[in-house]
């Protein structure tokens, strides 16, 4: 199992929740870990959900999901690194 740290690296244009450079969620098994995440919006977390799972799990090698660095709220315009972190 992962650790997921959603950071945001980029704010393209107007986020509903106020998402700042360096803003964090912070995923821990089945749960947001609140006293390390800054902002939660649940709109951003949504259209990330579909990724969540699969890189919260070891992936098999050559696995596409395995070279996934970024990803992007539904309205493109915020930006997070994610970093996976071994359990």
């Amino acid at each position: 199992m992962y650790r997921l740290v959603l950071e945001v690296v980029q704010v393209m244009q107007k986020c509903a929740a106020n998402y700042r450079i360096g803003d964090k969620i912070v995923i821990d098994d089945t749960s947001i870990d609140m006293k390390e995440s800054t902002n939660v919006c649940l709109y951003a977390l949504s259209s990330l959900m579909p990724y969540l799972t699969p890189l919260s799990r070891e992936l098999t090698e050559g696995d596409w999901m395995s070279k996934v660095t970024e990803l992007s709220c539904g309205d493109g315009g915020v930006k997070f690194k994610v970093t996976r972190i071994k359990k």
